[in-house]
């Protein structure tokens, strides 16, 4: 087993390794910016240092000082958490090249997958179902026009190494291509330092599902159901639950087995998410490959009993899956609602601010991922989620209600938040129905 962990990242994310390496008996090391010196994170580690000023590309996008912290502290491993540089292939390969071990798939699976066009390519080869578009990137504005009228409108073009909802756009005629695809290269230059972009034709009406993998270092892979992650705001999720209103048994062990097909074809090692769009026909397509902890996993963990940062851990260490696909049989439903210090009143403006009052909800089957307390202050460089609460039932019926219960009790004083919001969604009548798709909040006027 791995000795001491540092965990380059904040927020409940680091919370909730740092509390799944103390009972594995594991040693833990929190890092920190100047605005997080109170934070939750760092009273719980072992350790904690600080690497620098409030802004992440000074802190926690800075590789050198937080390598420097694993060595001045005697890591022999991190884990990146999710977002930062959990997907950074350069840190993982630094990381290799320190003798740290990067709890997560090497850097060449990283900067494999990392590629939304190369990725495509590579599950097209595994025989992974794709949605039809351009074969790799796109060489110009005049390769752009030829494919998309190929294709057919409408049509998506994604930057290539884009993620977490940037670097998208719609275009449904010919006349709005070019403007969108001088807008989607400034976007993906902008936020990826890398302006490489491609086209696919566009999925009407389509779910979000996506598949939980665990693949150990020794070839054994497996997967632990479906999230179902369809309602979101602007390509950001909103809720997720688990299993999903539109898979049948069959459709699942098809979508599973299509994962593990990609886990192979990219010799891929420790947990990740294979995203499926899945159209009205119950036709499913490889959208992208998450090669690292997702914000949702907990929903999974939920109705499979499977602590998947325990398994990140057991399987960095060298060690064999310890079950078999046989064995993962998810039990009833579960749902995650985000509650972000925001206001939808205003554009979901980010309200920082210190938080006065602080009452979380609780009872059987509640779960809560925070790292805030009465009297934390949420600064405001960073995102602005709180927590998220996590709830399981028999069925999906009572895990609605039991969320709606859990929204009810939650008391958060001194910031706005989202919390109206999220109970109008599951109070919404075509949610309870399970009668959505990824513009359900937009039809629904609900936003």
């Amino acid at each position: 087993m791995l000795n001491k962990v540092l965990v380059a990242n904040r927020g409940e994310i680091a919370v909730r390794i740092i509390r799944a390496c103390r009972e594995l008996g594991i040693k833990t090391v929190a890092v920190y910016s100047e605005a997080d010196k109170d934070a939750l994170h760092t009273r719980l580690a072992d350790e904690a240092v600080c690497i620098g000023p409030a802004p992440s590309k000074k802190s926690y996008l800075n590789i050198k000082n937080i390598l420097e912290a694993a060595c001045l502290t005697h890591a022999d491993s991190i884990h990146p958490g999710f977002g930062f540089l959990s997907e950074n292939a350069d840190f993982a390969k630094m990381c290799e090249e320190s003798n740290i071990k990067f709890i997560g798939p090497s850097y060449k699976v990283i900067d494999l997958m990392g590629n939304k066009s190369n990725a495509k390519a590579l599950m097209k080869s595994a025989k992974v179902p794709v949605v039809t578009g351009s074969e790799g990137s796109i060489k110009g504005y005049k390769e752009a026009c030829e494919i998309a009228d190929k294709v057919g409108y409408p049509i998506m073009i994604k930057a290539a190494a884009g993620g977490g909802g940037k670097g998208i756009r719609l275009v449904t005629k010919k006349e709005e291509l070019e403007d969108s695809y001088n807008i989607v290269k400034q976007e993906a230059k902008v936020s990826f330092n890398d302006d490489e972009i491609y086209i696919e034709k566009f999925i009407e009406n389509p779910r979000h599902v996506e598949i939980q993998v665990l693949a150990d270092e020794h070839g054994n892979a497996v997967y632990l159901g479906e999230r179902d992650c369809t309602v979101q705001r602007r390509n950001q999720k909103v809720i997720e639950e688990s299993p999903s209103t539109v898979v049948d048994d069959k459709l699942r062990k098809k979508m599973g087995e299509a994962a593990i097909n990609a886990v192979k074809a990219a010799k891929y090692a420790n947990a990740g998410t294979i995203e499926f769009l899945v159209d009205k026909n119950k036709n499913f397509y490889f959208m992208e490959m998450n090669t690292r902890i997702q914000v949702e996993h907990p929903v999974t963990e939920m109705v499979t009993g499977i602590d998947i940062v325990k398994e990140q851990l057991r399987i960095a260490s060298g060690e064999k899956l310890r079950f078999s696909q046989s064995d993962i049989k998810p039990k009833g439903h579960s749902i995650e609602c985000r509650i972000n210090a925001e206001c939808p009143e205003k554009g979901f403006m980010p309200s920082p601010g210190t938080i006065k009052e602080l009452l979380f909800p609780g009872g059987n089957g509640v779960r809560i991922d925070t790292s805030v307390y009465t009297g934390y202050t949420i600064p405001p460089v960073y995102d602005s989620m709180i927590a998220k609460i996590i709830v399981h039932g028999e069925n999906r019926e009572e895990a609605i209600n039991k969320m709606k219960r859990a929204l009810d009790e939650c008391v958060i004083s001194g910031v706005d938040t989202n919390i109206d919001f999220l109970y109008k969604i599951l109070d919404n009548e075509n949610f309870v129905k399970g009668n959505y798709d990824t513009s359900f909040i937009k039809k629904e006027n609900l936003a």
